[in-house]
């Protein structure tokens, strides 16, 4: 029925505080974010394919090397306002949660929640508005074998999240977080105020924002969407740099599934700056 799709998020939060050392040496003088994809950044195909799908609200938490940041958002959108960044001061000394609480108050109206490092196929997005309606949508993805590094996922057998973490088991496991959610009406803020409760324990500044995911999945609260079959990739390494030569071409100024590859990164040249 027709009352139980969304109409779309009215903003969207990318964190990309982390320089992304597993990214060394191109990442020394240059954040995850900005390295080049086809010539483009990877904080600006994002951004583009928010623009594309009408939400022009964007906040990108950054930290490293953050003026490289402000100033890429200041000369390619500056006919978007109220596309800014916001600085997390503690991004060498916490991981993604605080990025999260550095963002709490753009958490307000229905939203986005992208991690920095995550490129997608243009039309993965409209999968994720018309998803079946939920507090919380995490996006995942299914494969026939996981690894230590995937952001494991179990569901229950009605496609609601159960778990969500790294150290689940083979058995456990069903699908996995591409690094995308969506909440919506009481998710926002359900998630808002249990960021706002976890990090006035200091022993919470090293988690993930994820593990309040599963938190609140365990109330039933946090609903799947299937992206398989659009393409994406989480940039954690040089190999996944290569590999979107594979998994996408540029069509009309936005990431498409693509075969053809293309020479887009070279050991011999490695971006110091952009």
């Amino acid at each position: 029925m027709s009352d139980n799709k969304s109409v779309g998020p009215v903003k969207a939060i990318i964190l990309s505080a982390g320089q992304g050392r597993r990214l060394l040496p191109l990442t020394e003088n240059t954040p995850k974010c900005l390295l080049p994809v086809f010539g483009t950044p990877v904080i600006a195909w994002q951004i583009d394919a928010l623009l594309q799908a009408g939400i022009e609200d964007v906040t990108v938490i950054a930290g490293f090397q953050v003026g490289k940041v402000e100033a890429l958002l200041a000369e390619r959108y500056p006919h978007y306002p109220r596309v800014k960044t916001l600085f997390n001061p503690f991004y060498e000394v916490a991981d993604n949660l605080a990025s999260c609480w550095i963002a709490r108050d753009e958490m307000s109206d229905n939203f986005l929640l992208l991690n920095g490092d995550t490129l997608f196929d243009a039309g993965l997005l409209s999968q994720v508005f018309t998803a079946e309606k939920a507090p919380i949508t995490l996006c995942v993805d299914f494969k026939q074998a996981f690894d230590e590094d995937d952001m494991k996922v179990q569901l229950d057998a009605d496609g609601w999240v159960k778990q969500v973490s790294k150290v689940l088991t083979a058995e456990q496991t069903d699908a996995e977080s591409i690094g995308l959610i969506y909440f919506r009406e009481q998710g926002v803020p359900l998630f808002r105020d249990a960021v706002e409760r976890a990090l006035r324990d200091p022993r919470k500044l090293k988690s993930w924002y994820l593990t309040i995911i599963d938190m609140l999945a365990q109330q039933r609260l946090v609903n799947a969407c299937s992206v398989h079959g659009f393409h994406w990739c989480e940039i954690d390494f040089i190999d996944d740099l290569r590999r979107t030569e594979t998994l996408f071409t540029v069509e009309g100024g936005a990431l498409k599934e693509g075969s053809k590859p293309a020479t887009i990164l070279r050991d011999d040249i490695l971006p110091t700056s952009i």
